[in-house]
This record gives structure tokens, sequence and C-alpha cells, in this order.
């Protein structure tokens, strides 16, 4: 009998142990996946063939606004689309609405149509009729601050229900420590993805608060606001990097300035953070980012590839390889 009993605790310890080895398995196969998502802006477009798109798992090409009857306004995106996808064709490229400054008019046009129930269907209807007839992947919602009005609940609930029937995905940007209180946990729940833009923790609108404005610990708060305070689950996570700084030399008359302008001007200023009052994100502060998003979320995500630095010095180059260090996939592609 105890010899039945042990052979049986035995028998069940090997079958606890490989269950938890697959487990182990399991998790160690996730972790080794990361997206990197790069938004291209329409003032960005003639860039368009300087960018490594078989680096990038997502694209979001930035922005759409309706008119005021729900159209959609947009440049022509067909060679933006027909180049990443020669260079990557697995590419998922989404339409990103809104912004973070729209007109007095785009603002009125989305409280319009989104707070009125009788002009949410239409509007839908129109958005995901422009995914189709451009072929592209879903939607990308950066609506923020006050542009976060009582109807945005309803929206994104049509909109990804609409979007769902066609297989498209469905993302949104949001502030790095901030919840809007207009945005429920449900309507957080439909998105497929949530993009942390950890940065702009200080610029032109807080002219004396001199200093780095997407700090390596502003990174981390960020994760954990959205994880830890907010519920978030990590794997829908992206930690969004900027590819540009403020310079705060003049009080009265703060700017911003990309990151290739730095490098253009001398290439040593490629792996530091700040020259006098200029302060941004070099390179090492990048790989140390591209480590912490591998660790705690899904992957990163970069507002502007535009702002790059294309060659040598280049941060998407350097999110790519660092992954590809870290023993990461990302799109396979680049290699």
């Amino acid at each position: 009998m105890k010899k039945t009993i042990f052979f049986y605790f035995f028998f069940c310890l090997i079958i606890s142990c490989s269950k938890d080895n697959e487990i182990d398995a399991i998790s160690e196969d996730v972790s080794k996946n990361s997206l990197i998502v790069g938004y291209l802006p329409t003032w960005r477009f003639d860039l368009n063939k300087k960018i490594d798109y078989c680096k990038l798992t997502h694209l979001n090409i930035a922005f759409a606004n309706p008119d005021a009857n729900g159209k959609i306004i947009m440049p022509d995106i067909s060679s933006i689309v027909s180049e990443a996808k020669n260079n990557n064709p697995n590419i998922i490229i989404c339409i990103s609405l809104a912004g973070g400054v729209l007109t007095n008019a785009q603002a009125k046009n989305w409280k319009n149509l989104i707070d009125n129930p009788g002009n949410v269907s239409g509007f839908v209807s129109n958005i995901v009729q422009y995914v189709l007839d451009n072929k592209i992947d879903g939607v990308d919602v950066d609506l923020e601050w006050d542009n976060v009005t009582s109807g945005y609940n309803n929206f994104v609930s049509k909109l990804h229900s609409e979007l769902k029937k066609h297989s498209k995905t469905l993302t949104a940007a949001l502030p790095a420590t901030t919840r809007f209180n207009n945005i429920s946990d449900e309507t957080l729940r439909l998105f497929d993805l949530i993009h942390i833009m950890a940065y702009d923790f200080t610029g032109p609108w807080n002219p004396t608060n001199k200093g780095q404005h997407s700090s390596y610990l502003h990174a981390v708060q960020s994760i954990d606001f959205w994880i830890k305070t907010v519920g978030v689950s990590a794997n829908k996570l992206t930690l969004g990097v900027p590819f540009y700084g403020y310079d705060f030399s003049n009080s009265n008359n703060v700017t911003a300035f990309t990151y290739s302008s730095m490098v253009s001007s001398n290439q040593n200023y490629a792996d530091i953070d700040n020259v006098g009052s200029k302060f941004y994100n070099g390179r090492l502060t990048i790989k140390s980012k591209v480590k912490l998003a591998s660790e705690k979320v899904g992957g990163i995500m970069i507002w502007e590839l535009g702002q790059d630095s294309f060659g040598t010095f280049s941060l998407l180059k350097t999110i790519h390889n660092q992954f590809s260090q870290l023993g990461v996939k990302t799109t396979k592609l680049c290699q």
C-alpha cells in the first residue's frame, strides 16, 4: 500500500513538473515576441522611401479627421501602403484618427459626430469603408484630453463592432499617467492594443519646468500606471518613445526639435540625452527602454518615424537591433 501511494505521488509530481515546464515554455515563448509600432504623419509622407518598414510590425498613418458630415479627410495614402507592404508583407497598417492637436473646426466636428447618437453609425460606416477602400488593417483612435467627450464609449463600441465584422484591428493612443474620465473599463477592453504616450512630461506648455520630457523613470511610471493602477494587461500595452526633444534655451519660446537634427549637427550627440538646454532620447536611453518594454509590456511605439536619423545612428535601427540582441522576435525581417 505504501509503495502504491509512493508511486502515485511520484507520478503526480512528474506530471506537475511537466505541466510547469510547459507553462514556463509558453511564457518564455510569449516573452520572446514584441511589437514595434511606428507613426507616420502626413507631413512626413515625403520620407516614405527612407523608412525601413521591415523593422516595424505596425504602421499607424496619422492623422485622419472628419468633415462636418463625417467624411474622412486624409491625403492619398496609397504610396505609403504600397511601399510598406512591398517591404514588409506582414506589416499591420492602421489609419490613426484625430491627433493631439485639433483645430477648433475639427474638434467641433468630432463632438457633433460622436456625442450625437444619431450621427455615430453613419460616421463609423465611413471610417470602416475608408479602411476597406484603402486595403489597410484597422483603426487607431488618438482622441485626447478635451476631445474625449461623452460619446467616446459609444463611438468606440460601434467602431469595434463594425471593424470586427471584417476582422480588422482597433487600437488607441493614450497619455502616460492619465486616465480620461470618459473612457470606461469596458471600452479599454475593446482595444487590441493601447499605445502609452510616455513622453511630453514637460514642454512648451510648461516653460519653467526645464528638463527631460521622457526619461527612463517616466517610462517606468507610465507602465506601472497602466498595469497596476488602470489594470490593463501588459501584453496589450506598448511603450511610447520619442524621436524628438524640447529646447528650453529660451523660456519665452520653448521649441521642439528632431533627433535627426541633433545627429546632423554632431554624431557624438547620438548617445546622450541632452546638449545644454536641449533634451531628448539618445540611443543608450532608447536601448534601456527597449529592454524595459521587452520585460514589462508588449512592445515599443514610436512618435514619430520621420524624426529619425536615417542611417548609422537611426533610433529605429537601434530598437530593432536591441530587440534582436535580447533574443526577442519582432518582424523577423531586416536581419
